[in-house]
């Protein structure tokens, strides 16, 4: 084990006995994430999504960090995601109950089932807002972040090199994502496989957690990319 593996597992282990047995903080986070709900999940996805990325690379070439990473420019993208997906999570949860009840005919009912207590009916309701959301945004979501991701890459990891050049969205797409890895691997297999799942217990969770758990499966999602790259 190495020294940052050392100081990343104190940083890790502080942050968790910080809300453990600090009085008030977890109360503080709810609160804050009650009244300021998009601010927080630009933060959480700052920090948990890059932290994905730079577990990552430790996994893959040793290092959390090298040059041309581009921290402050990956932070910035995760946060501006973070945003989006928050936004993302609450239309899919209003507009799949109302296509249950209103187009399926459902009468009432998946509106009732996922403001209860935990039950199928739930759970079933959860998985309709997981899938829906994973077929028709993850795949629009992802397909960005890659985009970024080169961005970043060929503009040297900095902030001044982001923004003075243009995303090139279309050469992106057409020449330089590797289709083979984006369609046949993190499409086909990690949505159905590991989203479609995952979104459902994030679905289930109270209201104030589900951000939280969905920038933690994006650092779970690093290690399984990671380990396929």
């Amino acid at each position: 084990m190495k020294k940052s593996d050392v100081i990343t597992l104190i940083v890790v282990a502080a942050v968790i006995c910080g809300f453990a047995f600090i009085p008030g903080a977890w109360e503080w986070f709810n609160t804050t994430t009650k009244n300021h709900g998009l601010l927080m999940s630009f933060f959480k996805f700052a920090i948990l999504g890059t932290f994905g990325e730079m577990l990552a690379l430790r996994i893959r070439e040793g290092v959390y960090m090298k040059q041309g990473f581009g921290l402050l420019p990956k932070m910035l993208v995760w946060g501006v995601l973070g945003v989006v997906i928050a936004s993302a999570m609450t239309i899919f949860k209003t507009g799949t109950v109302k296509l249950l009840d209103g187009g399926f005919h459902m009468n009432g009912k998946a509106a009732e089932w996922f403001a209860g207590d935990l039950s199928w009916g739930k759970a079933f309701v959860a998985l309709c807002v997981s899938v829906l959301m994973n077929t028709l945004f993850a795949p629009v979501f992802m397909t960005f972040h890659k985009v970024t991701d080169i961005h970043i890459a060929e503009t040297g990891g900095s902030l001044k090199g982001f923004f003075g050049s243009p995303l090139g969205i279309r050469e992106a797409l057409s020449k330089k994502i590797n289709w083979d890895i984006q369609y046949g691997f993190v499409f086909a297999k990690t949505i159905p496989l590991f989203w479609y799942p995952a979104h459902t217990i994030t679905f289930l969770l109270p209201p104030t957690l589900q951000v939280l758990f969905a920038a933690l499966l994006g650092v779970a999602l690093g290690v399984i990319l990671s380990i396929k790259k």
